[in-house]
């Protein structure tokens, strides 16, 4: 062999598929690590089941049989068997170290065998084909002759046994043909229907807002879904009828526009059972938004007129408007109830049998009766006209009958076994009558207005008793000083928090005080009563407006302690009481004040002036702050003092409010009585939710000659002298019977003043309608009664002055201190 034709002969051996029609690598280990495409198209199979697995698996089991020309017989994926020649040579390194190439090269025999085959199986495929196209065919039709049976029965169904109700309507709208649902509908099923349009047939049933809607889907093609309409169809006149409709256009195959089909459901128990979950939902809202017992029912009422009833009637039992306990059996009179409110569809008349607030009852055979002693409701479905009750019930009867009434509810307003009056529903034709589901609607709104009913009546209750405690603990009219003109007036809300007190202090002075305690109730109502007594107690004492609210304000921490070990942490707290405390003095003119918390004073200059002095207001009572202090104003003789809670001006805003009250102060000349109805009056709203109190004072002068002033030395001898002074000045007042105990109450303090103070020494008495005796020193340092004993030369100066005066005291001044004696006098002026 030449050099070309060997090298040609191992290209050959070398070329992958180039000598055989495929070749794959074997390891060492038998096993394929290489597959080529025509070695897949060879065998049939695909590389991921052949690499990795024995070569002998390729071999069939009578390999060692193969026929010549082939080496080897392999099996085919499709279980067939062909023979191949079989040429091996080592082949470089592969993946998995050395190995050998395995040609493979089908014999001419075989494939010449294989090509008979696939002929043979390409005529098999070629013949299934046709029989399988054949099958086809007779399947297809089969399919159009089911579906064309299907749509028979679609369409006969629906129009013999479809619950749906079915009208098609040509273009124009006229009748051509419906089901049997839609000619059971009620009046909706007559032949003489066929032909007509709606508006022709149903003239009164929603006819035409069905033509707009069905007209827009022949123009646009848009079905319309769930189309609401409701009315009285001609064969049931009695009942309205609620019908969910839906509309589509009927087109052939070359979409040629053919109708309108219209699809109608009747939904009426649906639609009224949505109506009254709707209503019951609503009720929650809107009844019981008050703790008026009268509004409540009215609420009611408006609620179910017209949605549940043509008209209804509320009426209660006269304990539940009065705030008191209902009676468990009716009196000898029966059940008397007070009309509460009545509602009704017409109003060509009054709405109900009875005016709002006028006491009526009813027969004995009643089912009024009957529902308020068992607390059971009644359902008179059809009214007779004959009835016993109706005819013993002029009133009522008479206005059933004149109205038309065939079906009423009665049912009584019950909670906590206690019946608290009842609701009447009426109904009149043409609608229809009340049922089952009706009667349980009204109960539960019923039952509802009930507990609100309850909750108001216990407010009346809580409310009678908060005024009741309030007005006892408030002075019903107040001390009248001669050196002042005053009066008050208190709006009573409930809230029991607000007060005001004239107190008259030794001196001729007069103590003006208004208040207000946080909260409601009876709690508050009984704290302000003990404050109140507590500032009388403490003005007594006659101590210092600064001195008296410090003490306030402890009592207040102190009570808020108490109600906190009562009640734990979340009870009611007093801090944020409001107090002023005013001292005017007749003598002087001058005012001194404290203030804690938010309070109003005004002064009214004899000119009209009106001004809101500022006062050094310190923290409300019971909460942290700086101590209290006091300042003082002159006042002009013959000013006006206007006291006043915040709630006087709680419908205003603070600027706004003070803006007015001035305006109302300068333009008015009525008296301290007549201006305080005024201020209420104008200013307070009706039924505030807060107390409100207004106090005005007129501050005339004490006339100078009631007064009489000296300064003593400190001088033993002056003893003699302040008794000569008080003598002579006794005897120009005529004041003759007071000479005695007079002239030992100043020997005594005059004594004391010499004795124990420091100078200067002060003697004043002060004619009014006691006599006072004081004697001012510059010492802070308090004398104490003493009982001295028989051998003592000294001790019962004080002790006499407290037997021959009506009370006596120590008052502390910026400087010093006032010892005083008040006596009461024969003829007072």
């Amino acid at each position: 062999m030449d050099r070309s034709a060997d090298h040609t002969r191992r290209a050959a051996e070398t070329a992958p598929g180039a000598e055989g029609c495929a070749s794959l690598l074997v390891d060492e280990a038998g096993r394929v690590v290489g597959w080529d495409p025509a070695a897949e198209r060879l065998l049939g199979y695909p590389a991921q089941r052949v690499v990795g697995r024995p070569v002998t698996e390729l071999l069939a089991e009578t390999a060692s049989e193969a026929p010549a020309p082939a080496d080897a017989m392999l099996k085919h994926s499709d279980g067939s068997l062909i023979g191949c020649r079989v040429r091996v040579r080592r082949a470089q390194e592969g993946p998995a170290g050395a190995c050998w190439r395995v040609a493979l090269t089908p014999s001419t025999e075989d494939a010449s065998q294989a090509a008979e085959v696939t002929s043979r199986v390409a005529e098999g495929a070629y013949r299934a084909a046709e029989e399988a196209s054949r099958a086809g065919e007779e399947a297809s039709q089969a399919g159009e002759e089911a579906s064309r049976a299907i749509d028979r029965a679609l369409l006969d169904a629906l129009f013999t046994r479809s619950p749906i109700g079915l009208f098609v309507l040509d273009p124009q709208l006229r009748l051509m043909r419906y089901n049997t649902a839609a000619a059971g509908m009620p009046g909706l099923g007559s032949k003489p229907a066929l032909g007509l349009r709606p508006t022709e047939a149903w003239p009164h049933f929603s006819a035409r807002v069905a033509e707009e809607m069905m007209t827009k889907v022949l123009e646009s093609g848009e079905p319309e879904l769930a189309f609401e309409k409701r009315g009285r169809p001609p064969g049931d006149l009695e009942h309205e009828h609620v019908y969910s409709a839906s509309a589509f256009r009927l087109e052939d195959e070359n979409g040629r526009v053919l109708g309108v089909a219209d699809t109608v459901v009747d939904v009426t128990d649906r639609h009224r059972a949505q109506q009254r979950l709707a209503l019951a939902a609503d009720a929650g809202a809107r009844i019981g938004t008050t703790l008026d017992a009268l509004h409540t029912a009215g609420e009611l009422a408006e609620l179910v007129v017209p949605d549940l009833a043509d008209s209804v009637a509320v009426d209660l039992l006269e304990p539940v408007l009065a705030g008191e306990d209902v009676p468990h059996v009716p009196g000898e009179a029966g059940w008397p109830l007070l009309r509460a409110t009545s509602r009704s569809t017409r109003t060509n008349a009054k709405p109900g049998a009875y005016e709002v607030g006028e006491v009526s009852g009813y027969p004995n055979a009643a089912p009024a009766v009957q529902a308020l002693t068992d607390h059971r409701p009644r359902l008179v479905a059809g009214l007779d006209a004959d009835s016993a009750w109706v005819r013993s019930d002029p009133i009522r009867g008479r206005r059933m009958l004149q109205e038309g009434v065939h079906s009423l509810m009665v049912v009584p307003l019950v909670v906590r076994d206690h019946a608290l009056g009842l609701v009447t529903f009426y109904r009149w034709k043409p609608r229809g009558a009340f049922d089952d589901d009706d009667l349980t609607l009204a109960q539960d709104l019923a039952g509802r207005t009930a507990v609100a009913l309850d909750n108001a009546r216990r407010y009346v209750r809580e409310h009678n008793a908060v005024l009741t405690l309030q007005r006892g603990m408030l002075p019903h009219t107040l001390p009248s000083p001669s050196t002042i003109q005053a009066a008050h007036h208190i709006v009573l809300s409930g809230a029991g928090g607000d007060w005001t007190d004239v107190l008259a202090l030794p001196g001729a002075r007069v103590a003006l005080v208004t208040g207000h305690t946080p909260g409601r109730g009876m709690r508050t109502a009984a704290t302000m009563g003990r404050l109140r007594t507590a500032v009388q107690t403490l003005a007594g004492l006659d101590l210092a407006p600064d001195e008296i609210m410090a003490r306030l304000d402890d009592l207040v921490q102190h009570m808020d302690a108490e109600n906190a070990e009562d009640s734990g942490p979340t009870a009611d707290t007093l801090a944020g009481t409001a107090c002023l405390y005013l001292v005017y003095d007749p003598i002087t003119r001058q005012c001194t004040m404290t203030a804690a918390g938010p309070v109003g004073l005004a002064v009214v200059q004899p000119d009209g002036t009106v001004t809101f002095p500022e006062i050094p207001a310190g923290a409300p009572l019971g909460r942290p702050g700086p101590p209290f202090a006091k300042s003082k104003a002159d006042l002009p003789e013959g000013s006006r003092l206007v006291l006043f809670t915040p709630g006087l001006l709680q419908s205003f805003p603070e600027d706004v409010g003070h803006t007015v009250l001035a305006r109302l102060l300068a333009s008015s000349a009525e008296s301290p009585e007549d201006l305080c109805l005024s201020l209420t009056e104008e200013l307070v709203p009706v039924d505030p939710p807060e107390d409100a109190a207004v106090l005005v004072a007129d501050t005339p002068a004490l006339d100078p000659t009631r007064v009489a002033d000296w300064q003593l030395p400190s001088d033993p001898a002056a003893v003699a002298t302040a008794r000569s002074l008080a003598a002579r000045q006794l005897q120009i007042w005529a004041l003759d019977d007071e000479a005695f105990a007079t002239e030992l109450i100043v020997s005594e303090l005059v004594t004391n003043a010499i004795r124990y103070a420091q100078p200067p020494i002060r003697l004043r008495l002060i004619h009014d309608r006691r006599l006072t005796c004081e004697v001012s020193d510059g010492s802070s340092a308090a004398p104490h009664l003493r009982h001295a004993r028989t051998t003592d030369e000294g001790g019962r100066g004080l002790l006499l002055v407290s037997q021959f005066a009506e009370r006596w005291g120590t008052r502390y001044e910026d400087r010093g201190k006032v010892i005083w004696a008040e006596q009461p006098l024969a003829t007072a002026t």
